[in-house]
């Protein structure tokens, strides 16, 4: 080492000893796991658990064996235990176990035992063998809690927690649980020091941030470069920045913690020079070291800035590394954080609009009830399956790389409603249409990608269009529930000559033979601008695979094109989604193969969609479009007879949503699926009546949740109502009984002196708190939603009762039914005095303000006429202030739920047509985009900035919008059983042409099918047969707009009653003048 190295050397150890005094790392034992007495077992519903003491690492250790007896739900050992928390630490014990892959969770609670904190490991293979397992105090976050304290600054209760995801029995064993204090990192680490033990050395100018200087050793001799770090640090990866000259093609790094035992830390074998990104997952190391191993051609060099240039030279002589610079844990957190990372540093377009600081949109390919699906990107990336690689187009015109950033786009639906996307892509000269479908039964469906270029110029031109097979989702990276989104790891890539294969398990097979194939590992170069070059591409004829250990793998499959005005190419692939078999399509005949399966599917598509129709004037066609839009999201997000909101973020069936979805699916004619459900969710309800909240495939979630109960005996009802199916209603009734008799059990716990006091009286007669609401998974709430939901259930239960003769059980849930509406309307007027409050709280004991949680009063629990009229109004008056502020900017939002469909059904019932008119307006123009007629989740103000939006198309939202849409023209009324018709048309669409109609609405009483307009000086309707409502059809006219006066039914003279119309059933034709 040099006089100036060794210097700087020196300096910087008397620096970082300066920054970071010596630190005695002590480690404490908290509990050495001697007495399992000390330990209490204990699970959710159904699921078996205890503890004993068994032999252990170090003397004896706690076991817990669990049994989750074919149930989902969990299994935890726990035991109250004290103690403080450094600035900084890790917390330690050694575990092994024995049993299915199931999730892992070590939480910690403070002294309300409501602030829970946790280390969640999901799909944790316990180690036959015993292991340390290590808690970072980075890696304890807040799980849940009212307290605003982020932090765990003291723990009282330590909880050992196996959550099913395979569920099955086993035990775990632990022992030894330590804390270790731990030095606190400085907040900005300091410059490594480079060193490569040569005299004269350029190893310095490796890790002085100017990237014109490098580090330059001869090729001969094996230099090796070695970085000292300071202190032992926490790291995530590496970036090293070759110089256009003299890269290595190979080499190796290594770290250690003392400078003398080093440990393999990166290889990379066939790297093509420019940048390198290298990630190193959770790494620590005091010293670094860098070994290049063999050069890289001068004629395969790429330039710095990674854009992709060859330069043709002599063989370099020295290697030549610009900077290596040392990344921070968050660079290496997971593959997805790693390639946002690399894409930051790469121009826009070259990577996925959601791996570059963007928000990104898509929607679903799939068929009806089928397991598998795809998603199709607004940019045009076609994602393959659930967490599956993507299809990603580019086109090179002129030698220049064409990407989604470059060009106008557009998207659309076949026919405007079909669940057949498209993205549209317009440059100069050239369009490239994008279309995306899957066909098949759902155990056999097939996913088809299809791209039509056509040359809009007036002279030809050759283009080359490239697929790229990458190993990203278009689910978006802030996508974590459940299914992250993100990096879909390809580690292997093979191509046959005519099939490619991802991993083995994903085939894609072209419809049009590639002229040439490229297939690279994320070292050598897997981006599009990498893979296009001519230097990788090879005849498709010729087979190729590539494995990669970084899970970055990428292919493209390449067709030059030479178009002549006006002219389109097409070519297209299949895949499987579910099952193994593609169809054995002919090479060759893209264009015909794809209209043929296109036209084929347009069909099936449109006899399941079209049963119910709408008439509407063009302005209004978007409201038929997007309801024919959100039926065919929720029939491609079910499973078989599965409802389920989601594919990928909630890829599970709650019954709340599967309830809500049932009623949209039979108001649209097709109650044969919400009878398929109510079938498969019945048989999960637990032997003491509680209704799992939502069932997968792990089995029944215990978790409480208290608007269940309810909801599972409106889906009975419901179904029932709209199929008249006895047997089935019978099938189900010992549940609907067992839920029933469990909601009693629930309210008697309330109704008791203790919530007799003046502090407790607003919750008397309330069902328990849960975190039903989504609002308050911070602490259970005594939440009006459950209640409400639970009212509902007791009044389906009084009809379940009497349309099965009996009479007894029918009186004995009417006393109930009551008495529990006595107790929720005495609760709302006591808890708006309780909290000082003027509208009708979401929750009794917060006081709390949720309108869209409100609206289930309305419909379908039908209590509008019931709640306290002040209370009730002031409720949406307030709501609808709000709206008006959002709105116009006036005061600052940053995201919503479209749950707020319900408040456009809410509107309508309550005859406020504008307010309703006006909410459907503001959520409409929040599709995004706009042509697919899909809501995701959460809807942020500013549309590209990044957050997690939930599934999208949201299919409880879909149901939503349909029950909301199809109020606007019809509703049934609770009070008397009346169809209320067209409670929210404008007068407007009834002065058009067109004006208004249905076609076979189902309703409980019978298809509902009328056409309303204004003709002549007359508005008219005439009504068809089908519909039988007990309390006739009503129409409504609002209050103060010019209502007319003469009225005649059937050419007999007939009077308002109020701002309303009561027509008789049989009644065929209405004349308002």
């Amino acid at each position: 080492m040099s006089l100036k190295v060794r210097l700087a050397a020196s300096l910087f150890a008397i620096a970082v000893a300066i920054a970071t005094p010596a630190f005695a790392q002590t480690t404490r034992v908290l509990d050495p796991m001697e007495d399992a007495a000390a330990w209490k077992a204990d699970a959710s519903t159904d699921v078996s658990s205890t503890v004993s003491s068994v032999a252990g690492h170090d003397g004896r250790a706690v076991r817990l064996t669990y049994d989750f007896n074919g149930k989902a739900g969990y299994a935890f050992a726990a035991r109250a235990l004290p103690f403080d928390l450094p600035d900084n630490y890790e917390i330690s014990f050694w575990v092994r176990g024995e049993g299915p892959t199931n999730t892992f969770e070590v939480k910690f609670t403070d002294a309300s035992a409501e602030n829970v904190w946790w280390k969640q490991t999901a799909r944790y293979d316990f180690p036959d063998g015993w292991t340390k397992f290590v808690i970072k105090r980075r890696q304890v976050s807040k799980a849940w809690g009212p307290s605003a304290e982020t932090e765990l600054r003291r723990a009282e209760r330590v909880e050992f927690v196996v959550v099913a995801a395979e569920g099955g029995r086993g035990f775990i064993d632990i022992d030894q649980l330590s804390i270790r204090e731990l030095p606190v990192d400085p907040a900005v680490p300091p410059q490594p020091v480079a060193s490569d033990g040569r005299s004269p050395s350029t190893a310095p100018r490796a890790v002085d941030r100017d990237i014109k200087t490098a580090w330059t050793p001869p090729v001969e001799g094996a230099p090796v470069l070695t970085l000292d770090l300071g202190y032992e640090r926490e790291f995530g990866g590496l970036i090293l920045r070759w110089g256009e000259r003299g890269a290595a093609s190979d080499y190796r790094v290594s770290a250690s913690l003392d400078g003398r035992d080093w440990r393999p830390l990166a290889t990379v074998t066939g790297g093509n020079g420019g940048v390198d990104w290298l990630r190193t997952p959770e790494a620590t190391a005091r010293w670094l070291r860098l070994e290049p191993l063999k050069p890289l051609a001068a004629s395969d060099v790429v330039g710095s800035s990674g854009a992709g240039q060859r330069l043709g030279a002599a063989q370099a002589t020295t290697y030549a590394l610009n900077e290596i610079e040392v990344e921070p844990l968050a660079f290496g957190a997971d593959a997805t954080a790693f390639v946002e990372a690399v894409a930051r540093e790469n121009w826009r377009g070259l990577y996925p609009r959601g791996f570059s600081g963007e928000q990104s949109y898509w929607t679903l390919v799939g068929v009806d009830g089928g397991g598998e699906s795809g998603l199709i990107g607004e940019d045009g990336a076609i994602e393959l399956r659930r967490a599956g690689p993507s299809i990603e187009p580019f086109v090179v015109d002129n030698g220049r790389l064409i990407t989604w950033a470059d060009v106008n786009i557009e998207q659309g639906l076949k026919d405007g409603d079909l669940p057949i996307p498209s993205v549209t892509w317009t440059a100069d000269d050239w369009t490239l249409k994008i279309t995306s479908f899957a066909d098949g039964p759902p155990d056999q469906a097939q996913l088809w990608g299809r791209y039509d270029l056509t040359n809009t110029s007036n002279r030809p031109r050759t283009l080359t269009l490239a697929l790229a097979a990458r190993p990203m989702q278009v689910n978006a990276p802030r996508q974590f529930l459940a299914i992250p989104g993100g990096v879909s790891p390809v580690e292997n890539l093979a191509w046959d000559g005519a099939e490619l294969r991802l991993n083995e398990a994903v085939r894609v097979q072209p419809l049009a033979t590639p002229d040439q194939v490229a297939l690279a590992t994320f070292d050598a170069g897997s981006d599009p601008q990498s893979l296009i070059l001519p230097s990788a591409r090879r005849p498709a004829g010729e087979a190729a695979t590539t494995t990669d250990g970084t899970g970055l793998a990428a292919g493209a499959l390449t067709y030059q094109v030479t178009l002549r005005p006006g002219e389109t190419r097409t070519v297209g692939w299949v895949s499987q989604l579910s099952g193994d078999a593609l169809a054995p399509e002919p090479v060759g005949q893209a264009a015909a193969v794809l209209d043929t399966v296109e036209a084929r599917l347009a069909g099936e598509w449109r006899a399941k969609l079209d049963r119910v129709e709408l008439t509407l004037p063009p302005a209004a066609q978007r409201i038929e479009d997007a309801l024919k839009s959100s039926l065919a999201h929720m029939l491609m997000s079910r499973q078989g007879p599965v409802l389920q909101p989601g594919t990928r973020s909630y890829n599970r069936s709650w019954i709340r949503d599967g309830a809500m979805m049932a009623e949209g699916l039979n108001r649209l004619g097709m109650a044969e699926h919400s009878a398929d459900y109510l079938r498969w969710y019945a048989p999960y309800v637990f032997d003491n009546g509680k209704v799992p909240c939502c069932v997968d495939a792990r089995g029944a979630d215990p978790v409480p949740e208290n608007d269940s109960h309810g909801e599972f005996v409106f889906l009975a009802a419901e179904t029932y109502r709209y199929t008249r199916d006895e047997a089935l209603l019978r099938q189900v009734w010992p549940q609907v009984q067992k839920a029933v008799a469990y909601m009693d059990d629930l309210r008697a716990s309330t109704r008791t002196a203790a919530f007799q006091t003046p502090d407790q009286r607003h919750l008397y007669g309330l069902l328990p708190p849960t975190i039903s609401h989504e609002g308050y998974s911070d602490k259970a709430a005594y939440s009006y939603w459950d209640d409400f939901w639970g009212l509902l259930g007791y009044k389906d239960a009084v009809f379940i009762a009497e349309a099965l003769g009996d009479a007894e059980a029918a009186a004995r849930y009417a006393a109930a039914r009551d008495q529990f509406a006595a107790d929720i309307r005495a609760s709302i007027t006591a808890t708006a005095a309780h909290h000082d409050i003027d509208w009708i709280a979401g929750a009794a004991d917060r006081g709390d303000f949720d309108a869209t949680s409100t609206t289930i009063a309305l419909s379908p629990a039908g209590e509008k006429d019931d709640l306290p009229p002040e209370l009730l109004a002031r409720t949406f008056d307030r709501y609808w202030e709000n709206f008006q502020n959002r709105l116009t900017n006036r005061t600052a939002w940053k995201d919503y739920t479209p749950y707020e469909w319900r408040l456009v059904g809410a509107f309508v019932r309550l005859g406020q047509k504008d307010r309703a008119l006006a909410v459907l307006d503001f959520l409409m123009a929040d599709r995004r985009p706009e042509a697919w007629n899909g809501w995701a989740e959460v809807v942020g103000r500013e549309k590209r900035e990044p957050r997690f939006i939930g599934d999208m198309p949201h299919a409880w939202i879909s149901s939503d919008y349909i029950r909301s849409a199809l109020d606007l023209f019809a509703y049934e009324r609770d009070q008397d059983h009346a169809l209320v018709l067209a409670a929210g048309v404008p007068e407007a669409w009834l002065d058009t042409r067109e004006g208004v109609g249905v076609k076979a609405l189902r309703t409980a009483y019978g298809p509902l099918t009328y056409a309303y307009r204004k003709a002549g000086r007359a508005y008219v309707l005439t009504l068809g047969g089908g519909a039988n409502p007990p309390g006739g059809f009503v129409l409504q006219w609002a209050a103060g707009q010019g209502r007319p006066e003469r009225v005649r039914i059937d050419g007999r003279a007939a009077a308002w009653s109020g701002d309303e119309l009561v027509i008789p059933v049989g009644a065929r034709r209405v004349e308002l003048r």
